[in-house]
């Protein structure tokens, strides 16, 4: 049984339905990318999961209970989330910030632990902050920052994390640190984990899992090598694709189709749209 569900959820803002009546299963010691179109959901599903968005309708389900039966420490303790622009209080020093991730596990009897300084010790080192400890986190680059919230999370040392667009900011070398960090957690200490990414490829090549957004709804959902075809890239995304096998991962790759030719330019013939 999965430790987090969603059942027939519906999500709002205001008047406007985002998400529709979402059954999602979160597979337990799995990275599971959720993907999908600017607009379709993806995010306000990841807030809901995490508690940070209300149900319209349905419920969102740890260990069988409804979250917003649960209080709000005890998610705090199953449940890390990074959501999208996380603000930082103002002046706050990156030690000071990603020690907030251990508040969680702390009690009025004991404010500090040895356990705590090795997990925000830990979380520093693996996410390369370590040497802006004493820097205020806004005066950073939006790449520093972005690797700091990071972790934040990873010092809350929850069983399972969510993570909406971690690779926000970053560059294509720190994206990949990120990512590889992410599947090392999964691997060496069995995290569970659920990622709103906007590549494509890059939710093919880490996720076990993968779920496929439109509209609000699920298109697709599962591992990446039986789901992403051509077929699903136009039908989610409207774009003609070739999807081929990684050459490093084995993974499916998306090849966008011809890109468009200006009148008189001789046109790059079209590809054929398959899968492999």
């Amino acid at each position: 049984m999965s430790r987090l569900t969603a059942r027939e959820l519906t999500l709002a803002y205001e008047d406007r339905t985002v998400v529709h009546e979402l059954d999602l299963a979160v597979p337990d010691g799995q990275v599971t990318v959720i993907v999908g179109p600017n607009a379709c959901g993806k995010s306000t599903t990841l807030r809901a999961l995490g508690r940070l968005l209300k149900p319209k309708g349905g419920a969102v389900l740890l260990d069988g209970a409804e979250l917003s039966a649960i209080p709000t420490k005890k998610i705090a303790r199953s449940i890390g989330l990074l959501p999208q622009s996380p603000v930082a209080p103002e002046a706050i020093t990156v030690a000071d910030l990603v020690a907030r991730g251990r508040q969680p596990h702390q009690h009025w009897w004991q404010q500090w632990s040895q356990e705590d300084e090795r997990a925000v010790t830990d979380a520093m080192e693996r996410t390369d902050v370590t040497a802006l400890a004493d820097r205020p986190v806004d005066e950073l680059s939006g790449g520093q920052r972005q690797r700091v919230w990071i972790a934040m999370a990873l010092a809350q040392e929850t069983d399972l994390l969510l993570l909406d667009e971690p690779t926000t900011f970053l560059d294509i070398a720190h994206q990949v640190e990120v990512l590889d960090l992410v599947r090392q957690l999964n691997h060496e200490r069995g995290r569970t984990v659920v990622a709103v990414l906007h590549d494509l490829n890059q939710a093919a090549r880490y996720a076990d899992h993968l779920v496929a957004m439109k509209a609000g709804r699920i298109v697709a959902e599962g591992a990446p090598a039986d789901i992403v075809t051509a077929e699903l890239v136009r039908e989610v995304f409207g774009m003609e694709s070739v999807v081929v096998p990684d050459p490093v991962t084995g993974s499916p790759l998306v090849v966008p189709g011809a890109p468009y030719s200006p009148p008189g330019r001789p046109k790059t013939p079209t590809s054929t749209a398959q899968s492999a």
